[in-house]
């Protein structure tokens, strides 16, 4: 049976993809993405697509819709973003 993790797995391996040849951004089908994996049709992938959307993402088509959840992911993903301080000006008046 296929889980969550195998749609998120593939989900952010076809993200991974686009993003190495320097897509800034891609459409994603939940059809498509379970039929590669091996599924048809899951409440688990819109799960996985859902739990991928993030600011600057677009719902084109949304989970009740027939066709499948349709959505444009921005290219690249962050996955978080760290900030380095130097100037010691700045770590004194902020606490940094």
């Amino acid at each position: 049976m296929v889980s969550i993790d195998n749609f998120r797995q593939e989900l952010r391996a076809q993200l991974a993809r686009a993003a190495t040849v320097g897509r800034i951004d891609v459409l994603i089908n939940s059809g498509e993405l379970c039929r590669s994996v091996g599924s048809f049709g899951s409440v688990s992938c819109c799960d996985a697509m859902q739990a991928e959307f993030k600011q600057g993402d677009t719902m084109l088509l949304d989970r009740t819709n027939g066709a499948g959840m349709t959505v444009r992911y921005r290219l690249p993903r962050t996955v978080g973003v760290q900030i380095r301080v130097t100037d010691s000006r700045l770590t004194s008046e902020f606490g940094l």
